[in-house]
């Protein structure tokens, strides 16, 4: 696994026998191959993108380190709080990642808003956040409190807040959590509270969790864009890359999922 990218302190839960959708078990079988396929620029001066895991499953896609049934992960719900981005976009980056994960507050920081002004804004990209927190309580409650700032329409300002410089350092207690939800601009505070400690709010971190356990993800930010798994806060020009690639495929596509429309 490349540098930029953090793994669990207690990582027991990577052995879980998850059950999964046929057509992700497809998926999981090329990931555990490949052991979960990272992307990373070339060494050349022309910083061409190359895939860096040892005995990878040849690819099945129309692209080198694309896997269609990968593609699959994208639910392309239009009312995703979790999701910025048209629902129809022709490219989609589903992003797995942990409040409490340093590299993930880097490219929070650093990469996505411009992957946002130059992608998402004019209709090409599609961001879906999947909760896959790995280091413990602090993480689950931050992962809950975002689905619950999320229920009020705030979960993009949540997640800025949450990877804001120094926020991590502060951990996630419950009157943390209403603090960030504040200052992300949630209306109700204390709804906000009930949603975050409900059965609800587990269940569906635990549904994000588990899908990214279940494709072999060992580490935050992990990311899927368009059937392509790239692992890590890579530089910019990786996820650049890797969307205009994708964008250029969907064009010849078929409308539908995955097809430009």
């Amino acid at each position: 696994m490349p540098k930029n990218g953090n793994k669990p302190k207690n990582d027991t839960k990577k052995s879980r026998n998850i059950a999964i959708g046929a057509g992700v078990a497809v998926a999981a079988v090329l990931l555990g191959v490949a052991s979960y396929t990272a992307t990373k620029p070339d060494d050349s001066a022309t910083g061409t993108v190359k895939e860096e895991a040892a005995g990878a499953a040849p690819s099945t896609g129309q692209q080198p380190g694309v896997y269609p049934e990968l593609e699959k992960l994208a639910r392309r719900d239009a009312k995703d709080p979790l999701a910025q981005g048209r629902a129809d976009a022709p490219v989609v980056m589903v992003e797995y990642a942990d409040f409490k994960c340093g590299f993930c507050g880097k490219f929070a920081r650093d990469t996505e808003p411009g992957l946002v002004k130059k992608y998402v804004d004019e209709g090409t990209l599609r961001i879906e956040w999947r909760n896959f927190p790995i280091f413990g309580e602090d993480s689950e409650r931050a992962a809950r409190g975002a689905w619950a700032a999320g229920k009020q329409g705030r979960f993009w300002q949540f997640h800025e807040a949450a990877y804001a410089d120094g926020s991590k350092e502060k951990g996630f207690g419950d009157d943390r959590l209403k603090e960030l939800a504040k200052e992300a601009g949630v209306k109700d505070v204390e709804r906000f509270a009930e949603d975050a400690d409900s059965d609800a709010a587990k269940a569906a971190v635990k549904k994000d969790q588990e899908e990214a356990y279940g494709l072999g993800a060992t580490s935050t930010p992990s990311f899927v864009i368009n059937g392509r798994p790239i692992s890590g806060a890579q530089p910019d020009e990786v996820f650049h890359q890797a969307i205009e690639a994708a964008a250029q495929t969907a064009k010849g596509a078929p409308s539908g999922k995955g097809g430009a429309k």
